[in-house]
């Protein structure tokens, strides 16, 4: 399962599901990790945002991901934005995800990944283990639940955080690896 923080503001989304702000480049990672996800994360007009060309196909996105056995969920359900953009340095935290509930949903679940710092923060609080925050690309067991889970910290897809796409899509494809979910490369 993948888990982030919060949506941007709704003037900011190209669609109507997670990671829906264009200039995020979650979406073109997992074209270059999937390949074929191309076809559906590229910028064709779709739905509410057929007049401009910065748009995703969430339908397409949500089929994939189904496919693939990917879950997708965010830690923070409700959230204020201090500062009014996207940053998560300025996110304060209202309300958090139920784990328990959204991981007796799908019981098969045994890998999570984070995709950045303050996502990876919000998880081990409500785990409230004692868990030491796992370096970017590292993983650490996460039991929860009566569940010996994975926990992963992955890079933000921010184009504001400092790595390149090929490396950010690296970090997600050794992820996706060890947890079976894309065939490995040689």
């Amino acid at each position: 399962m993948m888990m982030g923080t919060s949506p941007p503001k709704e003037d900011k989304r190209a669609m109507q599901f997670h990671y829906p702000n264009f200039q995020n480049d979650m979406w073109r990672v997992y074209g270059l990790v999937f390949l074929t996800m191309r076809r559906i994360s590229g910028c064709r007009p779709t739905g509410e945002a057929a007049h401009s060309e910065k748009a995703f196909d969430a339908e397409k996105i949500k089929a994939f991901l189904h496919e693939r056995g990917i879950a997708s969920c965010p830690t923070v359900l409700k959230a204020a934005r201090e500062h009014g953009n996207a940053s998560d340095k300025f996110l304060k935290v209202v309300e958090t995800v139920d784990l328990a509930a959204v991981l007796a949903k799908i019981p098969d679940c045994r890998h999570i990944c984070t995709t950045g710092g303050k996502a990876t923060e919000i998880l081990l609080d409500i785990q409230g283990g004692g868990i030491k925050m796992p370096k970017t690309g590292e993983t650490v067991p996460f039991p929860f639940a009566g569940r010996d889970l994975t926990l992963t910290r992955l890079p933000s897809t921010s184009r504001a955080y400092p790595l390149s796409l090929a490396k950010k899509a690296a970090a997600y494809r050794a992820f996706f690896e060890m947890a079976g979910l894309c065939e490995k490369q040689l």
